[in-house]
């Protein structure tokens, strides 16, 4: 059982007006078909995307990152593996109740922290094997880690983006860390790349189960 959180959220400024980010939805969608592929049952919360759901796979879609943060802890109860691809807001303006008029040269927004929705999973006990994404413009390896220990992750899965990288295009490369090791994948077709993560994710959830295992020792 895998839950997957895709795509970007929206955060409110006003009724016409919002604060959102470049993600397309497409590496969390893609890692979705991959796992219903290798036979998990798939749930997807989905920000607002231009995808259609893979056939085969459940779908909820929300908007802000209050409403993705609630819809996932509602599902969370039974999950094996959450896979947190979507690119959540991180801070939310307070929203104006009316359209703000372009009456000065300067408008400052007050912003708020948003819930850190795969902290909060991770910190579960019992808890679902968490794997997080990071998409960084700089020092790749060293912020992935850090997000890693930081937010006592299972796994990060990490990409450099910036122009023709990551958000948008229908490939990528990706850096998987673990407490444990790394693997790179280098630049593919993002349900190819999907795949191969997949086949890791899998791997180090079956090598951790294994390990929560106590051996029966027979007498003599």
């Amino acid at each position: 059982r895998v839950l997957i959180t895709a795509g970007p959220t929206r955060e409110p400024i006003d009724p016409v007006r919002f604060i959102s980010n470049r993600s397309s939805g497409k590496m969390g969608f893609a890692v979705a078909s991959a796992a219903l592929a290798a036979g998990a049952d798939v749930t997807v919360i989905a920000g607002p995307v231009q995808l259609p759901t893979p056939a085969g796979v459940r779908r909820i879609d929300v908007e802000t990152a209050a409403e993705m943060f609630e819809a996932a802890l509602e599902q969370i109860a039974d999950v094996d593996i959450y896979i947190g691809a979507a690119a959540i807001s991180d801070y939310r303006p307070e929203p104006a109740s009316q359209k703000i008029k372009k009456r000065t040269d300067r408008l400052t927004l007050d912003m708020l922290k948003s819930p850190d929705l795969l902290a909060t999973i991770a910190a579960r006990s019992p808890g679902p094997f968490t794997v997080g994404f990071a998409a960084e413009t700089e020092r790749l390896e060293e912020y992935a880690h850090q997000k890693l220990e930081a937010k006592r992750l299972d796994m990060i899965v990490a990409n450099q983006v910036g122009a023709k990288l990551g958000f948008d295009e229908d490939e990528n490369s990706v850096l998987i860390l673990w407490r444990e090791g790394r693997e790179a994948l280098g630049r593919m077709a993002k349900y190819d790349l999907a795949r191969r993560i997949v086949a890791v994710v899998a791997s180090r959830f079956t090598a951790s189960r294994d390990s929560r295992v106590t051996p029966i020792r027979r007498p003599g």
